[in-house]
């Protein structure tokens, strides 16, 4: 039997894994569960490793015998804290359990107000600090809370803490992709702003050892699942450049990816450097990608997590009215019916702006109607009003004539939101013109790290 990759993918709502064939990279099995997370600002981190296991568990136990390599990726911008040496049990050596471990803060996170952002020293980086991002996070417990920071003695990234619990790391190591998610790494130097947090009073001791994205983290510390001890595990990687990975064939693509949130994205040409400072206000940021280059990347909070949103709220509204709720408790049965009378529903006056967290450039923004009448509130409308706002609030951060102008020649579609719902698609294709909007290989992030290990490891 051939030899197989590993990619697993620790999403804000769900685990992925993947086995790749190691020479064709043809997916030989793949497995998604749920962590019924529903969306919330903090999930626990046990309820996310049981899923793992779940999930990995599912796999063929012929192909993990011959697993050769993993690669682990998630969730950007979170953050966790455990014990060193103490953050997990192995059980029968086959899976680990958590233990000493906080929950996870995710990137939905919203406790860091305007005024304590406003307070923070000013980064030696090129991307400013937004509620949600791992370092503000740790900022607001100093100063809210330092008692809890005490109990922990290393902090990462969910993705981060999966790779240490497999390697038996007593430290964290995170690659520039998931250090410039939490604000305060300079990209080019790959370095920490280590002076300006320790004169602001940050414990630095939290702070990750920096490792190059694509490189080896480790060796599994035992059996799991009936994959070896001594496997080679890559460093975890952000699930958007993973997803990007999967799908950016030509440095002429961009990439449209509407999952929980929203991002558009093209690669930098080779040499970019991004400024040395925040671009206060700018809707575009610079994420770092491979082999020193950058990816620019239009980021909406506001994605698939809008229109779920508005899908809980009608099986709500359903409930209450004593209808049952999303056809008799199937949420898969409301989004076809939603897809169903917006397709067939024209576009109108009636405007909606999805922006229920904000945005990270104008945190302050949130949701509103507008142009409503008597003649464009049916369910149709409303839907597909929702859906181009979705598009249009992501297109107005990165306009099809901003890629026009960078040298792309098509966009790739990709992402949960964007697949399953042909109505959130026919509104991208709209708003991308002149450019055509192409479906992609599917741009999971597990696919994405089982091929970056598969190419760099």
């Amino acid at each position: 039997m051939g030899k197989y990759v590993l990619g697993i993918d620790v999403g804000t709502t769900s685990i992925k894994v993947v086995l790749l064939e190691q020479g064709s990279k043809a997916i030989a099995a793949c497995y998604s569960l749920p962590t019924a997370s529903d969306f919330t600002h903090e999930q626990e981190t046990g309820i996310i490793i049981s899923t793992l296991n779940k999930c990995i568990a599912l796999l063929p136990r012929e192909k993990l015998l011959n697993v050769s390599k993993i690669g682990v990726s998630g969730q950007m911008h979170g953050v966790l804290f455990w014990k060193s040496k103490t953050g997990c049990d192995w059980q029968n050596r086959d899976f680990f359990v958590v233990k000493d471990t906080s929950q996870l803060v995710t990137w939905q996170d919203g406790r860091c107000s305007a005024h304590l952002l406003s307070s923070l020293p000013t980064p030696n980086a090129h991307l400013a600090v937004a509620t949600g991002f791992g370092c503000a996070t740790i900022f607001w417990f100093l100063r809210n809370r330092p008692e809890f920071l005490s109990d922990f003695s290393v902090a990462g990234t969910i993705q981060d803490y999966v790779v240490s619990m497999l390697c038996g790391l007593d430290r964290c190591v995170m690659t520039p992709h998931n250090a410039a998610s939490w604000g305060f790494f300079n990209t080019t130097t790959s370095q920490w702003n280590t002076e300006i947090l320790s004169e602001a009073g940050f414990p630095v001791v939290l702070l990750p050892e920096c490792v190059v994205a694509g490189g080896t983290a480790g060796r599994t510390v035992s059996d799991w699942h009936g994959i070896p001890a001594h496997t080679p595990v890559g460093a975890a990687l952000g699930d958007f450049q993973c997803s990007v990975y999967r799908c950016m064939a030509s440095p002429t693509d961009a990439v449209l990816n509407i999952g929980t949130s929203a991002q558009l994205t093209y690669a930098m040409p080779g040499g970019f450097r991004p400024p040395d400072a925040p671009e206060s206000g700018s809707p575009i940021s610079y994420f770092p990608y491979f082999d020193e280059s950058y990816l620019a990347v239009a980021a909406s909070l506001n994605g698939g997590n809008a229109l779920a949103t508005f899908v809980g709220m009608l099986s709500s509204w359903m409930k209450d009215l004593g209808g049952g709720g999303g056809g008799g408790g199937d949420d898969s049965s409301l989004y076809a019916t939603l897809n169903r009378v917006a397709l067939g529903q024209p576009p109108s006056d009636l405007a909606v702006s999805p922006t229920l967290l904000g945005e990270r450039h104008r945190p302050q923004l949130r949701g509103s109607v507008a142009n409503a009448a008597a003649g464009n509130l049916s369910l149709g409308h409303v839907t597909r009003a929702l859906c181009r706002g979705i598009v249009d609030n992501l297109t107005s951060m990165m306009p099809a004539a901003l890629l026009g102008e960078a040298g792309v020649r098509r966009v790739l579609g990709c992402g949960s939101a964007l697949s399953r719902n042909p109505a959130l698609w026919e509104e991208a294709e709209r708003a991308l013109l002149p450019l055509p909007l192409e479906r992609s290989q599917t741009a999971d992030s597990a696919v994405g790290v089982a091929m970056v290990v598969c190419d760099r490891l």
